[in-house]
């Protein structure tokens, strides 16, 4: 997939028109023209016209060969978010099928949250369940995901970080699951460069040092098999296949293995015509040169859960270094390289078939996505069983017929039982591994022959098996089962849990367990009635504190309301006590005007030779910010801007201001940093460090200095320090 160069509209046209219709065209022609419109005054962090992140997007779903009703709505994808345009608009002017794509794409911005975590987690949830709908959801949204990580430079340190971590948390692992190689090495690559810069320009520099040398071997390696395939006159494309960064990086850290030490650097890719023609090719490569043992995959007889389909093998090269080739056919590669994007290709409206079955059919987990969401009313806890379900590394049994079962690293017996039927895992009594009796927490491994062992006399399933599986699907099995079995105690024990949390909150349950609040809430839940809330309470589906908060939200909001207007007259009436003592100590004097209270702010902590502006607040005289800070750049904040400027005189007054410094976690750096703070005579007030599971450590510090020439000693004796990244002033 092409990184290089921005595509224009043009350029997009031209790829588009070798394989769409005239009329297909026109029609994402007028949804470009749209979007435009709709975003022409708008401006990405980066200061270009927001125009381009829509056009870019687009472009590469334009490479993935889609159809024109999803370039479209790549075009249009953030102009319900972004702009005035509404959902009934799109469908007014372009379809309903374009409608329902955009708003699977699209944040739910109206609403608020607890946290900004249970925010983005329903916005995953909502993306999730609308590509369970339609696969092209989440095409758009890797397109998306995918062109704000090429321009991610843009944003600060911190945003990088969480957008990386999210990325590699979320949106590779999907596309790895969706078979779209080409996006999720991209990601991934790109994640690691701002997760852990120190070892991505490490590797970058180890891959430089020996390309040379791999150019060569794999030049000879590729010229030694095209003679032998041309005596056997079997047509190929040979190639060098890259090695990604993160798959180096990932082998590096999991299996403590230097850079010398990974076997797959050396890598040749043969595309032949038919599948006989793999096996052929294999054969012939294994004459040439000696296979290493337990090297050798064949993903073609067992294709990977996303359709991928090659045969894998590594032999000891001829410079006696290892040396992997894949060997496929031209509609594997296609696969390969565009996974489930391949079979949405536009091809006159024709999908193409796998084998006897379609895509969609073996395709079996999107699915289960919406079979979960209509049993986790939680959508952190959503989201977590995505993780574990979805995107943590698969294990591979089997049934004691021969067919293969996926299932998360860790499975035991039980979520092979639940895999297989409800019944049969609640009818569960023993399990056999490879003809061996094993208890029913044992680990599966790769390759195990799995045998459930059930009787129509089982009592059903145990509350501890809770806690044995591991599978999201499994543990709603089971939960549904004592949801049936006891709903009268469910529903008593779940409206007693919740008048617990609710007086908890200081809050008499007869105050807010009105019909039209507890209507409200248990909709809000998808339930039908206050009964099947109160059950799914008692059956630890949902939590007592989840169905309090919102029973109590409107009469909470009220009382915070009343509290924080008395609070704000009792501040104004202790400010004009303290307006002279005020004025006098802030070193800032507003033009033409004596005897008002003038407060620095404490958002962007202004010192004495930052440019500077005054805000007049609501009773509370005037706060004076940095003029460059984020919280008084609205055009409503503008208009109640003030001339205001540091008084000449200064005394030795001392100021506070907050820095974060990043770096490489190693042992001793925070003693450093505070070393070299106070070998420039500066008290430090506060101190707070936390570092990632990439080594990267992020210090927090709160310093009083005089002025910003005292400021600007102290941050450049800080990045003289070695393994320091950037040291930044922030704004709360």
């Amino acid at each position: 997939m092409a990184k290089d160069g921005v595509m224009t509209i043009e350029n997009l046209i031209e790829k588009a028109s070798k394989y769409l219709s005239a009329d297909d065209i026109a029609f994402i022609q007028r949804a470009y023209e749209f979007a435009k419109q709709a975003h022409k005054d708008q401006y990405r962090k980066s200061g270009e016209a927001y125009i381009i992140h829509p056009v870019q997007v687009a472009g590469i779903l334009v490479e993935l060969k889609m159809d024109p009703v999803t370039i479209a709505s790549g075009f249009l994808h953030d102009v319900v978010e972004d702009t005035e345009v509404t959902l009934e608009d799109l469908e007014e002017e372009f379809s309903k099928e374009v409608a329902m794509l955009v708003d699977g794409v699209t944040k739910l911005g109206k609403i608020k949250y607890k946290s900004k975590e249970a925010q983005q987690a329903e916005n995953h949830r909502k993306m999730f369940v609308a590509m369970a709908k339609d696969i092209r959801v989440i095409l758009i949204k890797l397109a998306d995901r995918l062109h704000n990580m090429r321009t991610l430079k843009h944003l600060p340190p911190e945003k990088q970080r969480i957008k990386a971590n999210e990325t590699l948390e979320i949106f590779a692992p999907l596309a790895h699951r969706l078979g779209i190689s080409t996006i999720k090495w991209e990601l991934e690559d790109t994640a690691l460069r701002y997760l852990n810069p120190q070892q991505y320009y490490r590797i970058v520099q180890l891959m430089k040092q020996k390309r040379n040398e791999r150019e060569t071997n794999i030049e000879e390696v590729i010229e030694e098999v095209t003679k032998q395939l041309e005596d056997v006159n079997i047509k190929a494309e040979l190639s060098g296949r890259p090695k990604h960064l993160y798959s180096i990086y990932r082998k590096m850290s999991e299996q403590n293995k230097q850079f010398n030490e990974i076997y797959d650097l050396l890598a040749v890719r043969v595309i032949v015509d038919s599948i006989k023609d793999c096996y052929a090719v294999l054969g012939i490569i294994h004459t040439c040169w000696k296979p290493m043992p337990g090297r050798f995959k064949d993903y073609i007889a067992m294709p990977k859960p996303n359709l991928y389909q090659s045969l894998h093998t590594t032999v000891i090269g001829p410079k006696g270094d290892p040396l992997e080739v894949q060997i496929r056919t031209k509609e594997m590669h296609e696969i390969a390289e565009y996974g489930i994007a391949a079979h949405w290709a536009y091809k006159e409206g024709k999908q193409i078939q796998t084998g006897k079955k379609s895509f969609e059919e073996k395709l079996t987990w999107f699915r289960e996505i919406l079979e979960w969401q209509t049993e986790t009313h939680d959508a952190e806890e959503f989201i977590e069983s995505l993780k574990i379900d979805l995107f943590s590394d698969m294990v591979y049994v089997f049934t004691p017929k021969g067919d293969v079962i996926e299932l998360p690293s860790g499975s035991v017996p039980l979520d092979f039982a639940y895999r297989i039927h409800t019944e049969i895992g609640n009818q569960t009594i023993g399990a056999k591994v490879n003809g061996k009796m094993e208890p029913l927490d044992y680990e599966l491994k790769n390759g195990d022959i799995v045998e459930v062992m059930t009787s129509k006399h089982s009592y059903g399933p145990s509350q501890d098996w809770l806690k044995i599986t591991q599978t999201s699907q499994a543990k709603n099995k089971i939960r549904q089962f004592f949801k049936k079995q006891r709903r009268e105690e469910n529903i008593s024990k779940g409206k007693e849990l919740v008048d617990k949390e609710i007086r908890a909150l200081g809050i008499e349950p007869k105050d807010v367990m009105t019909e039209e609040n507890l209507k409200r809430v248990y909709e809000r839940f998808n339930f039908v009635n206050a009964e099947d809330m109160y059950a799914a309470v008692g059956y630890q589906g949902i939590t007592a504190a989840l169905i309090a908060t919102r029973l109590t939200d409107k009469i909470r909001q009220t009382r915070q309301k009343e509290q924080d207007l008395a609070q704000t007259i009792e501040e104004v009436n202790n400010d004009a006590k303290e307006k002279k003592a005020h004025k006098k100590d802030s070193g800032v004097k507003v033009e033409g005007v004596d005897n008002l209270l003038v407060r620095l702010s404490k958002c962007c902590s202004p010192v004495p030779g930052d440019e500077i502006v005054g805000y007049i607040t609501k009773g509370r005289g005037v706060s004076v910010h940095r003029e460059d800070c984020p919280n008084i750049q609205t055009e409503e904040a503008k208009q109640r801007h003030l001339h205001v400027e540091w008084e000449k005189h200064q005394t030795q007054k001392q100021y506070h201001v907050d820095l974060e410094i990043s770096g490489y976690d190693r042992r001793g750096l925070l003693n450093e940093v505070l070393q070299a703070v106070n070998e420039t005579k500066t008290n430090i007030t506060h101190v707070n460090g936390r570092s990632d599971r990439n080594k990267m450590a992020v210090i927090q510090i709160t310093i009083l200095i005089h002025n910003t020439d005292h400021l600007r000693k102290i941050v450049e004796r800080i990045k003289q320090i070695k393994d320091i990244y950037s040291v930044t002033r922030t704004v709360q």
